[in-house]
């Protein structure tokens, strides 16, 4: 506690700069150490400090922080003075406040910290676009011409001044600034980030430095506030009796729950070297893995949502994802975001559509009552000089079909009757022939958008068996399938397409369509909660292993393969459930009717924002062939 009997103009903070006040004089801060404290104070204070302070007062005051002599039976307690904290020159404020409607800032003495965007210099003075990060508009920062001298474009500085009126056009304020502080400089030779026009294609090759530009700015304050909201949803519901619980799923997972195989396999620096030494030699890779078995990169959080679901009921996560797919579109990536629900005791697909419908239509209504979306209008006229105002109008549009009436809902079956339909009456309509049993394809989703959804958000529903993944619940079990036509939950005013093939073996499931080529955005299922017909299901998946071999049970010792010494129900001669065994564990032991969705969370806010490739949507993209930074 030495440092309170000190004083506290010796404590003011800060690193090694330089400060530049109005007329030229210039500051050096230098480090000054006290008992391991360290701590910086301009030069001219230290020497004002010395003369103005009596070292007999200062050393009184040491005195008074030493512990009573402890020959005494009562030592004294340390006595510690109170004293006030080191007075601020200026209030601290950031961009947006400085730009609010209500103006509390007007003719205040304020200090700002941030970024030049730019500036222009002049005879008699400088003008610089000034950001920090709060908003997507800058304030302009008003200069002498020698605080201006060394600035540059990506220069970053804390500058002080007053907020005026400005007597030019396009802000109603401006900063006079009367004093600077330099914290790093920016060499405008090699800045890529200049104040101009850069093409999407430029700035994917900079995208440590892309965030700087003001839309990409925008795009990380956009996300942040999706996030925000979408917790608040999720609180609000768990209030309500939802009860949905955020949980975290493990990144490294044992199995590929789509089945795809389309998958990053985990090796340590020791297996790479081996696969490296394999291949060199011209042996089979074998190799030496850090888990003693292969292990993955998640494609999905589902199975471990369903073991959360089981005790805790309805369960939410919003982590990454990674796919294998060797897929160079602007839609795909290798890593992406999912947000993930499992709902516990749901039996019907409109249970979860509807609230894959509430969740999106909530999120833009509260979205659009703040700054986000205004905002979001200005950064769409910004970054698009030639056709802003379409653009503006576009991403309005975008919102508005959302926040319309009950979103359509057609099977797969119906919506490939209408395909072929399509197809026949126009042979150049598809590249690829619709037919029933083929997933659909960008082409087929984008006409079923457009001629089924009227051009709004639609689902598809109840897909063959053959091209969905293994875990899916059969139609059947949902009692809004062709079994239950006359059923709609109350104030379901959509327009139901009715499977009218009931002879097909079909799934409860779902996928949602959005309008402006964007497509799927979600997909979810009933899953299937039986044990024996969900072994079935990996049975004809072919997912199910060959046992090992085993000298006895006692030699046992990966849980994995337990069900080869201990027979597994429904299980036949020579059958092992491998590393899915746990995820078989959940219908064994106890088990309910449960389904969940998945809702590709850079895909949606792609939609929101207007942006058609999800390499400019996500900050640091991975992406078939690029993984920089």
């Amino acid at each position: 506690m030495l440092w309170r009997a000190l004083p506290s103009r010796i404590f003011q903070a800060s690193n090694t700069s330089t400060t530049l006040r109005s007329g030229g004089s210039i500051a050096f801060w230098t480090p000054w150490k006290l008992r391991g404290i360290s701590t910086t104070t301009p030069l001219r204070e230290i020497q004002s400090e010395a003369q103005s302070e009596d070292d007999t007062s200062i050393k009184d005051k040491l005195r008074m922080v030493q512990v009573g002599d402890s020959s005494q039976s009562q030592p004294r307690q340390p006595t510690i003075p109170q004293s006030k904290p080191p007075p601020r020159h200026v209030s601290y404020t950031r961009c947006a406040k400085l730009l609010a409607p209500d103006n509390p800032y007007a003719n205040q003495k304020v200090s700002v910290s941030g970024m030049i965007k730019s500036i222009r210099k002049q005879k008699h003075g400088a003008f610089a676009h000034f950001t920090d990060g709060s908003c997507f508009q800058a304030i302009q920062v008003v200069l002498d011409p020698e605080l201006a001298a060394p600035l540059n474009t990506g220069t970053c500085l804390r500058t002080s001044g007053t907020w005026t009126a400005s007597p030019a056009k396009g802000q109603s304020h401006e900063l006079r600034a009367d004093d600077i502080r330099i914290y790093g400089v920016s060499d405008p030779e090699t800045y890529p980030i200049q104040k101009k026009y850069h093409s999407p294609e430029f700035l994917r090759t900079v995208p440590h430095l892309r965030m700087r530009t003001p839309f990409h700015s925008f795009l990380a304050r956009f996300r942040s506030g999706c996030a925000s909201f979408l917790n608040t949803y999720m609180s609000y519901a768990s209030q309500k009796g939802g009860g949905f619980v955020q949980v975290q799923p493990p990144i490294i997972t044992s199995s590929d729950c789509e089945g795809a195989g389309e998958v990053f396999t985990l090796v340590s620096n020791a297996g790479a070297s081996t696969l490296e030494q394999d291949q060199e030699q011209g042996a089979k890779p074998s190799p030496t893995t850090f888990f003693r078995t292969p292990r993955y990169l998640t494609v999905s959080s589902q199975l471990h949502l369903e073991a959360y679901a089981a005790d805790l009921r309805n369960v939410w996560s919003l982590s990454p994802t990674f796919r294998a797919e060797k897929s160079d579109t602007p839609r795909h990536l290798a890593e992406f975001y999912m947000l993930e629900v499992e709902v516990s005791y749901a039996n019907s697909v409109r249970t979860l559509t509807g609230l894959v419908e509430h969740l999106i239509k909530t999120l833009v209504y509260r979205l659009k009552k703040t700054p986000h979306y205004p905002d979001l209008l200005l950064a769409a006229r910004a970054s698009h000089e030639e056709k802003a105002e379409e653009k503006a109008e576009e991403i309005e549009e975008r919102w508005r079909v959302i926040s319309g009436g009950r979103w359509k809902s057609a099977s797969y079956s119906y919506c490939i009757n209408r395909l072929k339909e399509a197809a026949e009456a126009d042979a150049s309509l598809f590249e690829r022939h619709p037919k029933y049993g083929s997933s659909l394809y960008l082409e087929h989703e984008k006409w079923i958008v457009k001629n089924i959804g009227k051009g709004r958000p639609i689902f598809v529903t109840h897909y063959p068996r053959a091209i969905k993944p293994f875990y899916m619940a059969p139609s059947t079990m949902a009692i809004d399938h062709i079994s239950y036509p006359n059923y709609r939950p109350p104030g379901d005013s959509r327009d139901i397409f009715d499977d009218t093939e009931t002879g097909k073996d079909t799934v409860a499931c779902f996928d949602l369509l959005m309008p402006f080529g964007v497509s799927e955005i979600a997909g979810g299922s009933l899953r299937e909660h039986r044990l024996e017909n969900l072994i079935q299901n990996m049975r004809e998946d072919g997912m199910l292993k060959p046992k090992a071999p085993l000298a006895s049970a006692d030699h046992v010792t990966d849980p994995a393969h337990k069900d080869n010494v201990d027979a597994y129900p429904f299980l036949e001669p020579g059958e092992s459930l491998g590393s899915l065994k746990w995820y078989a564990d959940l219908r064994r032991y106890g088990t309910m009717p449960h389904g969940g969705f998945g809702i590709g969370w850079d895909r949606l806010i792609a939609y929101l924002t207007g942006v058609h490739n999800l390499r400019d949507v996500v900050p640091f993209p991975r992406s078939f062939g690029r993984a920089d930074c």
